[in-house]
């Protein structure tokens, strides 16, 4: 099997390769370039072309899109599901998020931001890489479901300054400046910023509160939602430091935790990194990543309780510093065996959590921890045949909360022919208790439990992908998942109080269909089908908020050749299952958009209409809400405008 060469993860592929080759390439399932056929598992791979042309404004809608993916919002954050596992409230903790390969899952809640919170603006996006199933092997905790690598822009993008302006109902705006450049010198530099504001819905009806004290169960003013980010890269031969800062605030007016109904209940993320990363292939084809990084994740909520002696304003304070440090080898030997070395660790400096009341001063939480752990890992892609490879690998993870884990990953990848792939992969991850899980106990609504173990799951993939002339390519996915140990919140019957706790497992099964389909004149489309059924194993019912059925038909249609496209995406998710056991019903949502370049100069033009049918529908409500299931949105619309000079 001819060896790629080597590509480091910031590097971006461009919308002409991905287009145009038969067989593009992907970084992160392996930790270097190969092409999708070689990598050990199921990959999807999203270009800003696309983002650009279907109108997407937030990262979950990307996600939205995706095989085997859905999502769920409770008017705070966005939750992923994939594969038929997507707890409400459980902050995306089963998926790994990455930026440039840079860590984004903070250390006290573990969570994968996606919806706004998610750190940098769409508008940097060069592309993202989707890797599904277990990747324990390489990358530790969190990378249980899946891996997402999203790989930004880079200077030599931009060659001067772009701006964009965004414009929707529920008086949502967004505005962005960018400037890059890639000079002389090699010397590569982007600096942007970002700013938005959504007053969302103003009057927003949840039955359980339909009562005269609780304004008839009508919660007003309280969706708004706003971001601010700067983000910052620069680059000099095999060097690149990129810093990146990001604020969300967002109103909440679901009441969760048992607060005040339509009292401001406000909660505010903010997090920030400074990543600085060598990246050099040595003339013995040694390659070479080291990288360190300064990150921080703030949280902050302020909500209002009845109390004995009236109303209570309680806030939740979360202060928590890491840093981050990685050294990986890779190299090949003798010509079949591609090895590749590395050792991870982390310092978690702070991972504070306090809880007060603020009219009696009263401190409920004063929970302060430093923890550390490391990791070493080794993976080899044995080359048996031009047509056999075999690629394995394990990583040993050490922590001070439970001790050492070890996880492997073994996939048998056959070719026969050049553009038909068989494989078969097994592999086990992990997923640390985090700190939130363990220690947070407010006293009034959740209580901690220190005694948490990890949880694991065993993955077993079989996998066929087959490119059908040049401009098809399909891929039929079987899976199977077992969990033990799967933490989740509960209700404790002999307090009332809602904790973490480990479960005695849970599985899932399923089968996923996708063609797709790419031309030179700008046509594109995919399709996809995922039929799967997640249960948990003692009690053998079908898991809260997994559905059967997922369906997804995307396409892009050129009106005027690279000018002027048309996009439409049709997304079917089936009935789930709520904490009480009832049923949310299926939904079909229809999304159309007029995208334009090049007409006049380098303006960019787009304008869409999500949910075009204004279909209404709900996802199932977390352990924290009363709510049972929560509305979203209806037909929405929105413009874009983005011009370089």
């Amino acid at each position: 099997m001819a060896e790629c060469e080597q590509l480091p993860e910031s590097t971006s592929i461009s919308e002409e390769s991905i287009l145009f080759q038969e067989i593009p390439s992907v970084y992160s399932a392996s930790k270097y370039e190969q092409k999708i056929t070689e990598a050990p598992s199921s990959v999807s791979i999203i270009t800003a072309e696309e983002i650009k042309k279907y109108g997407y404004w937030n990262f979950s809608e990307i996600l939205r899109s995706v095989r085997g993916f859905y999502v769920t919002y409770d008017r705070n954050y966005h939750y992923v599901g994939v594969r038929g596992f997507g707890l409400p409230g459980d902050y995306n903790t089963r998926i790994l998020l990455l930026i440039d390969g840079h860590r984004i899952n903070d250390v006290v809640y573990d969570q994968a931001p996606i919806g706004t919170d998610f750190p940098i603006d769409i508008g940097l996006i060069e592309r993202i890489e989707i890797i599904r199933g277990s990747g324990s092997s390489l990358y530790g905790t969190n990378a249980f479901f899946a891996v997402i690598n999203v790989i930004t822009r880079q200077g030599r993008d931009f060659r001067g300054t772009e701006v964009s302006g965004e414009a929707g109902n529920y008086e949502t705006y967004k505005t962005r400046m960018s400037y890059g450049e890639k000079f002389h010198n090699g010397l590569e530099m982007i600096i942007s910023g970002s700013y938005y504001d959504s007053e969302g819905d103003d009057r927003l009806f949840f039955k359980e509160f339909d009562q005269p004290k609780n304004n008839n169960g009508i919660a007003e003013n309280l969706d708004n939602d706003q971001f601010k980010n700067i983000f910052a890269g620069f680059s000099y031969r095999d060097l690149s430091l990129q810093l990146n800062y990001h604020r969300r605030e967002k109103d909440v007016p679901t009441a969760p935790y048992q607060t005040i109904f339509n009292e401001r209940y406000f909660t505010a993320d903010e997090r920030g990194w400074a990543d600085l990363k060598y990246d050099h292939t040595f003339g013995n084809q040694v390659h070479l990543l080291s990288r360190v990084s300064y990150n921080f994740y703030k949280y902050n909520d302020d909500y209002y309780s009845e109390a004995s002696t009236g109303k209570l304003k309680y806030s939740d304070d979360i202060d928590s510093q890491w840093l981050q440090g990685e050294m990986q080898l890779t190299k090949t030997f003798l010509e079949k065996h591609k090895c590749t070395f590395g050792l991870d660790s982390r310092h978690n400096m702070q991972q504070d959590q306090r809880f007060y009341a603020h009219s009696t001063d009263g401190t409920i939480l004063d929970d302060k921890r430093q923890s550390n752990y490391w990791a070493t890992y080794i993976q080899d892609e044995f080359t048996i045949t031009d047509f056999l490879t075999l690629q394995a690998g394990v990583r040993f993870d050490y922590f001070e909360t439970f001790g050492g884990t070890a996880n492997p990953r073994a996939a048998l990848i056959y070719t026969p022919f050049e553009k038909t792939t068989f494989k078969f992969v097994y592999g086990r991850a992990f997923r640390e208790p985090n700190a939130y899980e363990l220690y947070y106990g407010d006293g009034t609504s959740q209580k901690a439990n220190p005694g948490l173990n990890p949880e694991t799951i065993h993955s077993y993939e079989a996998i066929y992908e087959q490119y059908l002339g040049k401009h098809l390519r399909g891929t039929v996915v079987g899976f199977y998942n077992s969990i033990d140990d799967f933490i989740s919140l509960k209700n404790d019957p002999n307090d009332g109080l809602q904790m973490f706790d480990n479960v005695k497992g849970v599985h899932a099964k399923g089968l996923e269909f996708e063609l797709e389909g790419k031309w030179e004149n700008g046509f594109e489309g995919r399709a996809s089908y995922s039929l799967q059924e997640a249960r948990e194993d003692d009690t053998g019912k079908v898991m809260v908020n997994s559905p059967k059925h997922l369906a997804k038909f995307n396409m892009i249609v050129p009106l005027i050749k690279r000018r002027l496209f048309l996009s439409g995406e049709e997304q079917y998710k089936s009935s789930r299952k709520t904490i009480l056991r009832n049923s949310v019903k299926d939904v079909f949502v229809t999304n159309v958009t007029l995208y334009s370049r090049n007409i006049f100069k380098t303006l960019e033009l787009s304008g869409g209409i999500f949910n075009l049918l204004n279909n209404k529908y709900e996802d199932p409500g977390g352990e924290e809400h009363t709510e049972d299931s929560i509305e979203q949105f209806g037909r929405t619309f929105r413009i874009r405008i983005t011009y370089a000079f």
